[in-house]
């Protein structure tokens, strides 16, 4: 018996109602993607088919087994996520499965494991890779049913916001990878394909290992950090020492990546931090400001967007408007105390060690991970990796106002994306802070766009 054989008569027809629009659809709900789960609970997912398809065919806007299939990921923190259901984001706004049913996309909204999961002996279940092994499992059944399972499973678009979002962008960049083989194997994955057509990825906070020392290189020099409602908290002497250390660090791995602009242009850092990829990032909110400008905003109340004397903008100015979020080290914390330091765990460590600086100057006696679970986190690893089917169409959001991780990590993975042959939609909005699914309209737009154009898959 095969177990991961999908059953198209076992649905319930469901209707959701979401600022007077409405959705009616099939609903295949709570479906084990895994042959053995480790937590049924999050390895399952919810598969989603508009009705229109089945009660007025002619009216639909794809042929059913033509339609692109939408998978979005509930990830956040790096926390386990459950299947997503059409509704609203935690912002409070509609979520991109209710808009996708309404735009007529099959969806596939898989959920993950996370940390913080344990089993009944105690044994943390839900650290890396697991979140990003599940997604693979869970491409790997939408193939493995391909034949009778509506939609069409070559053209999987995966969407994810925050922690989601650097899963997406690692989904996308590590079809097919041997090194996940193992981990899948394990749950008893299907023997398919895990490579997608295409990765939107919302404010991705991903290449973990560096993402201290971005994070100093932009914001080091600001004292006072301001973590979402909690008070006003100012860095400790020690932390701007390790702040200014971080910081050197970041030019000369910033440099090691040898990214060019669109125009073939080298674009680098110097070691006090600026240099043309400071200058690449600055042109690109000045873009996002003269766009909100265009759209009729008043900008007088950003006078670091035109400096007198210079061209603007003023990245200083900006960075102060930014404000600091974090404390120093950003992300693996010397007192282990970060949501990915708990990523990094083991089955017996609560939480590890993932970058060499937090590890020397560990507080707590804090173990390191082992370096293939690092690697296996950050996309930018697989890239141009020849082992990897990397997919042809990214999608990179980070709101001007998010300042969850440095604005280096979404431009670096663009232009590494770039260089390795992807087309990359690549945009920072203006105002938005750390979220996703703001701009529905545009995203399917670009959904629309790539699903006519064709299959751009980097082999």
């Amino acid at each position: 018996m095969d177990m991961l054989r999908f059953d198209p008569e076992a649905y319930a027809v469901k209707e959701a109602e979401l600022d007077g629009r409405k959705v009616r659809y099939r609903a295949y709900e709570n479906i084990v993607y895994a042959g053995n789960p480790i937590d049924p609970q999050y390895q399952k997912m919810n598969i989603y088919v508009p009705e229109i398809y089945y009660e007025a065919p002619e009216r639909a806007p794809f042929e059913l087994k033509e339609a692109p299939v939408f998978m979005p990921n509930s990830v956040g923190g790096y926390m386990p996520g459950l299947p997503q259901e059409p509704g609203r984001t935690f912002t409070g706004i509609m979520n991109g499965t209710f808009y996708a049913l309404e735009q007529g996309y099959v969806v596939a909204a898989p959920g993950a494991r996370g940390r913080g999961l344990k089993d009944k002996e105690g044994k943390n279940t839900g650290t890396a890779p697991a979140c990003i092994v599940d997604l693979k499992a869970a491409v790997r059944y939408l193939r493995h049913n391909k034949d009778v399972i509506p939609g069409n499973t070559e053209r999987i678009i995966s969407n994810g916001t925050s922690a989601g979002g650097a899963l997406s962008c690692l989904l996308g960049s590590t079809g097919n990878h041997p090194d996940y083989e193992p981990f899948l194997k394990e749950i008893g994955a299907a023997d398919e394909r895990d490579d997608i057509f295409a990765a939107s990825c919302y404010c991705p906070i991903t290449d973990l290992d560096h993402a201290d020392m971005a994070y100093e290189w932009e914001f080091c020099g600001l004292d006072r950090y301001y973590f979402r409602d909690q008070p006003e908290c100012c860095l400790t002497e020690e932390q701007r020492a390790m702040g200014e250390e971080e910081k050197r660090g970041f030019p000369p791995y910033l440099n090691s990546l040898a990214l060019r602009d669109e125009q073939g242009r080298e674009l680098s850092l110097e070691a006090d931090g600026s240099g043309s990829f400071r200058d690449y990032i600055a042109g690109k909110v000045m873009e996002s400001a003269e766009r909100e400008e265009e759209r009729g905003t008043e900008m007088a109340a950003f006078p670091w967007l035109k400096p007198e004397g210079g061209k603007g903008p003023d990245w200083d100015g900006y960075v102060r408007y930014r404000t600091r979020m974090k404390p120093t080290p950003a992300f693996d914390d010397v007192r282990l105390g970060t949501p990915e330091n708990e990523l990094f765990g083991s089955r017996e460590e609560e939480a590890r060690h993932f970058t060499e600086f937090s590890f020397k100057n560990s507080l707590v006696n804090g173990k390191m991970a082992e370096a293939s679970q690092i690697h296996m986190m950050n996309p930018l690893n697989y890239m141009e990796d020849e082992n990897s089917t990397v997919c042809g169409y990214f999608r990179i959001r980070h709101g001007t106002a998010d300042r969850d991780t440095s604005l280096a990590i979404s431009a670096e993975l663009t232009l590494t994306l770039k260089k390795a042959g992807c087309d990359v939609d690549y945009a920072l909005p203006w105002g938005i802070p750390h979220s996703g699914d703001y701009d529905l309209e545009e995203l399917f737009s670009w959904i629309r766009r790539i699903s006519s154009a064709g299959s751009r898959r980097k082999d």
